[in-house]
């Protein structure tokens, strides 16, 4: 079975995760997915295949004789839909030997554009797999999954020399606590990736350091007739805080290794107001400056308008996976070998966000990230082909098979 086909049974079940949950998973329907890849991997005859209680896949694939000795590989892709859209009832729409121009997306009467998507000329003549308009594709990341399961086809059913292989799928990737229970023992790998991203010529070793920081602020409130020298408006000490930031370092403005402040969430009355951001930046002491600069901010306010009338809480998300990658670069090295025998040049950039990988890494896994063939996730629009599914295994395997010369 090709990857491709595999996605289009995967999509049509309903994985959306919760940021809202405490639980794990945060949405007990991840459950469906595991239970049936547990079935899928054992059909295979993938050994040990099974689903903890925290909705955590696991399967491995014993080295083939003589090959014990080498680096035991992992492959983790995530169940879970991301729930900034609709991930139910998805309709994928199949559109085989692609134009390359704009396409409506069903009777939604959204259009894939190729002037807002310019690479879909690239994509001429494959065939390209889109959402109806209605609802998100779910290829973030049920590609990976479908991927990997494809990996694990060919491995059993070829002739072809590997190490010991250690499969896992996560639920709450989305949502960001997917790596936390993932029992790194129990997976049995010395090193992994995770199938988690864009093209299927990229991978992904540097991430965003993450925090978040929550301002909150208390005003005092008198009739405003009688406000003079008295009145603290907690709803303008938001503003006057924001405006002290500067104004061209937020997404909107920036790219590549540049970081960041972002504003999430502000609520005001004069009495009260909160201010929620989150913090990003590639660079470690960069990423400490722009909390310094907050803290800085935090003080100022206090000294202005007395103590305890902004209070600052920071939260550390994520680190940046590239301290821990650094030491075992060949998982990088094989990547690049793997997707340049197969005619293409890497594209390595900084991934602006975080993902698995990152939290694995720090927890002790080294794992950067590859791409899946997807695009435009978390949307309508996302879309990804069969073709592009198709050389991401290819990669896959490649690196499995660098690491059994």
């Amino acid at each position: 079975m090709r990857a491709y086909e595999r996605l289009l049974n995967y999509v049509k079940i309903h994985t959306t995760s919760d940021e809202n949950s405490d639980t794990t998973p945060t949405t007990a329907r991840q459950f469906d997915l595991a239970e049936l890849l547990v079935k899928e991997m054992k059909e295979l005859g993938v050994k040990n295949a099974r689903a903890d209680e925290n909705c955590y896949v696991y399967g491995e694939i014993p080295a083939t004789s003589g090959y014990e000795d080498r680096p035991a590989i992992g492959f983790i892709a995530h169940l879970d839909t991301a729930p900034d859209f609709c991930g139910e009832n998805v309709n994928p729409q199949i559109h085989e030997n692609y134009n390359g121009e704009d396409l409506p997306l069903g009777n939604s009467g959204k259009i894939l554009s190729v002037k807002k998507f310019p690479h879909l000329k690239e994509l001429k003549g494959r065939t390209l797999i889109t959402t109806d308009g209605t609802t998100l594709l779910g290829a973030d990341d049920k590609a990976g999954v479908a991927e990997i399961m494809t990996v694990a086809e060919e491995l059993l059913k070829e002739n072809m020399a590997h190490g010991k292989v250690c499969i896992a799928f996560t639920p709450d990737e989305e949502v960001g606590s997917g790596a936390g229970k993932l029992d790194i023992p129990g997976l049995g790998a010395q090193y992994a990736y995770t199938a988690d991203g864009g093209r299927e010529n990229e991978i992904v070793y540097e991430n965003f350091n993450a925090s978040e920081a929550v301002l909150e602020i208390r005003g005092f409130n008198i009739h405003p007739g009688e406000a003079k020298n008295t009145m603290v408006n907690a709803a303008l000490v938001a503003m006057e805080i924001n405006s002290m930031l500067p104004s061209l370092e937020t997404p909107a403005h920036t790219e590549l290794y540049e970081g960041f402040f972002h504003l999430c969430e502000m609520q005001g009355t004069v009495e009260q107001a909160r201010l929620v951001y989150i913090i990003r930046d590639h660079s470690a002491a960069c990423f400490e400056a722009r909390e310094k600069t907050m803290e800085h901010i935090t003080k100022m306010m206090n000294e202005k308008y007395g103590e305890g009338t902004v209070t600052l809480k920071i939260t550390e998300q994520y680190r940046n996976m590239i301290e821990k990658i650094e030491p075992c670069m060949h998982l990088v090295d094989h990547a690049k070998e793997a997707i340049r025998e197969l005619g293409m040049e890497p594209d390595v950039a900084p991934i602006r966000g975080g993902t698995d990988g990152s939290q694995l890494s720090f927890r002790g896994l080294p794992c950067p990230n590859l791409g899946t063939g997807g695009y435009a996730f978390h949307g309508p629009y996302e879309h990804i082909t069969a073709e592009g599914m198709d050389t991401a295994v290819q990669v896959m395997l490649g690196i499995l098979k660098r690491y059994a010369e």
